[in-house]
């Protein structure tokens, strides 16, 4: 291939404040300043970049086009996947093939989920199994858990120490909204209210406010810039079909993931304990047991005892959202999941503002059925 020498790299990596209300700011102000913040730290300016894929709130359709021409770029490649994992891959295939050669990924929100009574609004959208049934999010979600709990025997608590320990990490990180809130016990996970059996109130994500983005491009051009460059070894992404209208039965998602990772794996060139940090979307305790299954970390049923005894803690072998993630440090509708790769940056560079993993080489990055895996 003409371009093969054109490895793709993060140079920016960059979240703003985080808080459950920001006053005074929206959904596009918070992802412009994440979008500078990445800038600035990389070295690199406006006119530097020829590539976006940008979601401000829940504009899903036209944010990228606004903010390129709100930021005054004449023409730049267009990026399509969701942000975090799959963005990342896109980009990394568009600098590799000569598409563009410095991209922006970035997404925020503030201002859009207003009533703290009821759940998130990207939670329940206006589909007729929803509107008149019920079947949001937590829901949706549940049903797969509950179906493995009873199929494996698997017991409440085993389930619900993957909250606490994700809550602790968060508990100790100064940049997460919960920072201070813990510690937590498997027994305070089961203590809170129930929301759909069998996730109780912290088993779930919260919701916050705030912007994350990423900014990346060639290896060679990274030479030039003040930053320690992080490469993008490989990945994977897959779907199963749409949300909301079909049961998403535990048969049907549980190994949602699994040949995504056989991929990364596979283009990255390494072995599944070469991974040192895993940021994992944490939307519910359990998908972080289903993550280790399905990427092939253990046998099938046998993820609750796999993570126990502080094998996902810092410390642990394999430890686990270290910021806090969706539970703890903050849960911004999309950007989130741009959240987990700016953590793993930081990871890898040493520059966490907590829960440092020591000598982190290599990170492994999951949302749903989108992997990256990053080195450095």
């Amino acid at each position: 291939m003409p371009f093969s020498g054109r490895e793709p790299v993060i140079v920016g990596a960059f979240n703003t404040p985080q808080a459950r209300v920001l006053e005074g700011e929206t959904s596009h102000s918070v992802t412009l300043a994440a979008i500078r913040g990445a800038l600035d730290q990389a070295g690199l300016g406006v006119a530097d970049v020829d590539g976006l894929n940008i979601l401000p709130g829940l504009d899903y359709q036209n944010g990228t086009r606004v903010f390129g021409y709100a930021m005054g770029i004449p023409y730049f490649w267009v990026g399509r996947q969701a942000p975090g994992p799959a963005s990342v891959l896109e980009a990394a295939s568009a600098i590799e093939s000569g598409v563009c050669d410095v991209v922006v990924l970035a997404a925020g929100e503030a201002g859009i989920h207003t009533d703290r009574s009821s759940v998130a609004p990207w939670t329940r959208p206006a589909n007729e199994f929803i509107e008149c049934w019920g079947l949001m999010t937590p829901a949706e979600f549940a049903l797969s858990a509950k179906e493995y709990m009873h199929r494996f025997d698997v017991d409440p608590l085993k389930v619900a120490y993957v909250a606490s320990v994700i809550r602790n990490n968060g508990s100790r990180n100064p940049e997460a909204i919960y920072h201070g809130r813990g510690p937590f016990t498997p027994e305070d996970i089961l203590g809170s209210r129930l929301i759909a059996d069998p996730y109780h109130l912290l088993d779930c994500a919260t919701t916050g406010e705030g912007g994350s983005a990423l900014v990346l491009a060639t290896a060679e051009r990274a030479r030039d810039l003040p930053v320690r460059p992080v490469r993008v070894l490989g990945g994977g992404s897959e779907s199963w079909g749409p949300s909301y209208t079909h049961p998403p039965t535990y048969d049907r998602v549980g190994m949602l993931g699994r040949q995504a990772a056989d991929r990364a794996f596979m283009m990255a060139g390494l072995d599944r304990e070469d991974v040192d940090v895993f940021e994992l979307y944490d939307n519910f305790s359990w998908e972080i047991i289903r993550y280790f299954e399905a990427f092939r970390y253990c046998e099938v049923g046998e993820g609750p005892d796999f993570i126990a005894d502080g094998a996902i803690e810092v410390g642990g072998r394999y430890p686990i959202v270290t910021d806090g993630g969706t539970m703890s440090h903050s849960h911004t509708g999309e950007s989130q999941r741009h959240q987990r790769v700016v953590q793993a940056v930081r990871q890898l560079r040493g520059t966490t503002s907590a829960n440092q993993v020591a000598n982190a080489r290599t990170a492994l990055v999951a949302a749903l059925g989108d992997i990256v895996l990053l080195g450095i």
